[in-house]
C-alpha cells in the first residue's frame, strides 16, 4: 500500500513537470524553431536537451500507439522524437530490450540493401533503431527509424547493454513514458541467443 502510494506521488510529480518541459522543434531551412509540446510534433520532428542531465544510463522508450521515442538520462526527459515503427505483417515486437550492437553505417541484408544508418541492434533476427524516412505512421519492416539527425545524436549517447522499452502504450505526458515501460511488460535482456549472425537485416 505504502509503496503504490509513492509510486502515486511520482507519477503526479511527473505530472507537474511535464506542463513545464516546453520542447523546441528543430529548424528547418530559414525557420526560427518554434516552442511545441511533445504531442504537437510533426513527422520527423524531434527534440534533444542533453543539458537537462548530464550523467546516468541512458534509457528509450518507443510508444508505438503514438509513433514517439522519449529518452531518459539518469532517469530524466532529455529527448523526445517522432519515429516510424513496423507496418501491419510486420510488427515491431513489445518489451524490454538491451542495445547488442551499433553500427554507424549499415546496410540490411534482408531487405535489397537498403541504408540503415546509425544503427543500434535490439535483437538477433533484425530488429533495430536506425535512421530513416518518417511518414507519420507505422511503414518499416519491424525496425524503429529516427530522423536521422536524432539517430545521429542518439548513437553518440548511447552504449552497447543499454536499455530499450518498446510499449505498446500511450503515455498521459512524456516524464511518465518510463515509469510506464518499467511498471509491465516482459523483459527480453540481451535479444536471446547470438546466431551467429544467422538471419540478421
Amino acid at each position: 500500500m505504502f509503496g503504490m502510494r509513492r509510486f502515486t506521488r511520482k507519477l503526479m510529480a511527473a505530472a507537474s513537470a511535464a506542463a513545464l518541459f516546453t520542447l523546441c522543434a528543430p529548424a528547418s531551412a530559414g525557420e526560427a524553431p518554434a516552442a511545441i509540446s511533445a504531442e504537437a510534433l510533426e513527422p520527423g520532428q524531434y527534440v534533444w536537451t542533453p543539458e537537462r542531465e548530464t550523467e546516468g544510463e541512458i534509457e528509450i522508450v518507443v510508444s508505438v500507439p503514438m509513433q514517439l521515442a522519449y529518452v531518459y538520462r539518469g532517469g530524466t526527459l532529455i529527448g523526445v522524437s517522432t519515429v516510424s515503427t513496423g507496418r501491419p505483417g510486420y510488427d515491431t515486437p513489445t518489451g524490454s530490450f538491451n542495445i547488442l550492437q551499433k553500427r554507424r553505417e549499415h546496410y540490411s541484408n534482408l531487405y535489397d540493401n537498403a541504408p540503415m544508418p546509425f544503427m543500434q541492434r535490439l535483437t538477433w533476427d533484425g530488429i533495430a533503431l536506425h535512421g530513416g524516412a518518417i511518414p507519420g505512421h507505422p511503414d518499416s519492416h519491424g525496425c524503429i527509424r529516427f530522423p536521422q539527425a536524432f539517430a545521429r545524436r542518439l548513437f553518440a549517447a548511447t552504449e552497447v547493454g543499454g536499455s530499450v522499452h518498446v510499449i505498446d502504450a500511450a503515455p498521459e505526458a512524456p516524464e511518465m513514458a518510463l515509469a510506464l515501460a518499467r511498471s509491465g511488460g516482459g523483459y527480453f535482456g540481451m535479444g536471446g541467443p547470438d546466431p551467429e549472425l544467422e538471419g540478421v537485416d
